[in-house]
């Protein structure tokens, strides 16, 4: 197929207000996960007037648009749940009324993540109005729910109820410029140790929970912050960037970045406030890198000199999620997140490669702004995400290809004063509309895929 991408850059640009005022009108209906009603809906509006071929809500409450007639599918996924907005105070101006200027588009959503929703229904269209959807392929645009809470429990249902399986899937999460092969996983773990509660005007009589519960917190930091020497006790988790420690995935680890573990929450309970606490309970919120396993990072906190210590008054776990959609719908899964990569020579990586070349050259591109430039400059094109993704389940658990690029920056998602750059999503926009004609399928390579080993709980 002969792409012309002067007129796909060409069309992007002239989409340009109508990107932004979608992306406006998104961040000014809150969004938080479990309520997207009202912006699914809205989103549903806007590929019906830009003429979709089919739009649908499926049982879960994600919002999927179709292009095209072919067998296979190529699917461009945007989450469109977003976290809250925090101590207002934080906000320069309101987090819900998507202020502009010339240059950014202003709250919450915008580039985590619904700034790539508007590229990704908008590039579609482009695609259809060039008519340079590949012959045998249509492509589905997908407003995934819940993702915030639990990320891939969208695309689970995606795969195992709706019974879709795309040939490879772009994700719109905010790549600041780059083209991301893989992330981190992680997972949610729950350590909770009991005690004896008493009267606090004689603590000796009873067993402060809270007081267990400190020891194990410095050793979980001693994970975090330990080298991996020989003679260091409890190691750091950089250890899995040495082939001593991490001989088959050293290499894959020292690309996604080691592991970390970071203590979220903490919960106790007590007859009163003069009274010895007789439990107490903190979440870790665990980073995974290439060659660690879930069984690998929960025995890694059994094994912790404190945790011995007390016994069997600790019990160390994975959190389950099973918090109801907004239509209703329930899917229980694990919260556990799979470690994923691939090489940059795979097929679909390639595929946006070849299009940035074409029409942005071999660099990453940035508005003329200190932050973007901050975080873009002298990065190499191809990189990896920080923070979790729906890939977590579109290739970790399903090994359907997966790769990213979207507007926005990872920087901005979950901060006060959240913004996008309108150029990235015009940027964007054209990547999506040129990459598709691009994907060689005969060059996909399943060796190019590494994925973290699953849990033995029996979900789907």
């Amino acid at each position: 197929m002969n792409v012309d991408f002067g007129a796909i850059k060409a069309a992007a640009e002239g989409y340009k207000a109508d990107m932004s005022r979608f992306l406006r009108d998104m961040i000014a209906i809150p969004s938080e996960s479990c309520d997207e009603e009202k912006v699914v809906k809205r989103i549903a509006a806007e590929m019906e007037k830009l003429g979709y071929d089919k739009v649908e809500i499926d049982g879960l409450g994600n919002v999927i648009g179709w292009m095209g007639e072919g067998d296979k599918i190529i699917a461009i996924d945007s989450h469109i749940d977003t976290v809250g907005i925090g101590n207002i105070n934080n906000w320069t101006n309101d987090p819900y009324t998507g202020f502009e200027t010339d240059e950014v588009i202003y709250g919450r959503g915008g580039s985590d993540q619904e700034g790539g929703m508007a590229s990704a229904t908008y590039g579609v269209k482009i695609m259809k109005d060039l008519g340079i959807i590949p012959a045998g392929y249509k492509i589905m645009v997908v407003g995934t729910v819940q993702e915030e809470d639990c990320d891939g429990m969208c695309w689970q249902y995606i795969y195992n109820v709706s019974k879709i399986v795309p040939e490879f899937v772009i994700s719109t999460e905010p790549t600041d410029g780059g083209i991301y092969r893989g992330h981190r996983g992680r997972m949610e773990i729950r350590v909770d140790v009991k005690g004896v509660s008493c009267h606090g005007s004689a603590p000796e009589r009873g067993d402060n929970a809270i007081h267990k519960m400190a020891d194990i917190l410095q050793d979980i930091r001693s994970l975090n912050e330990n080298d991996a020497a020989q003679g260091t006790a409890i190691k750091g988790l950089v250890k899995m960037l040495d082939p001593q420690y991490n001989p088959r995935h050293y290499e894959d680890a020292r690309f996604l970045g080691r592991g970390t573990c970071t203590t979220s929450e903490i919960f106790f309970t007590s007859p009163s406030r003069c009274a010895v606490a007789d439990s107490c309970s903190i979440s870790v919120d665990r980073r995974m890198t290439a060659g660690e396993t879930n069984l690998s990072c929960l025995k890694e906190i059994e094994n912790l000199p404190n945790v011995k210590k007390y016994g069997a008054d600790v019990k160390v776990s994975m959190y389950w999620y099973d918090k109801p959609s907004w239509t209703g719908e329930v899917y229980k899964t694990e919260c556990f997140f799979p470690t994923w990569i691939n090489k940059e020579s795979a097929a679909h990586v390639q595929a946006l490669v070849e299009a940035h070349h074409a029409m942005w050259g071999d660099t990453r591109l940035s508005p003329p702004d200190e932050i973007a430039l901050s975080k873009r400059v002298g990065r190499p094109l191809t990189d990896k995400w920080t923070f979790s993704t729906n890939g977590v389940s579109i290739q970790g658990r399903y090994g359907i290809p997966c790769v990213g690029f979207g507007p926005g920056a990872e920087s901005q998602a979950h901060a006060p004063n959240e913004i996008t750059w309108k150029r990235d999503l015009v940027v964007c926009a054209a990547m999506y509309a040129a990459a598709p004609a691009l994907y060689k399928p005969e060059n996909k390579v399943t060796e190019a895929e590494f994925r973290q080993e699953l849990t033995g709980n029996l979900i789907k």
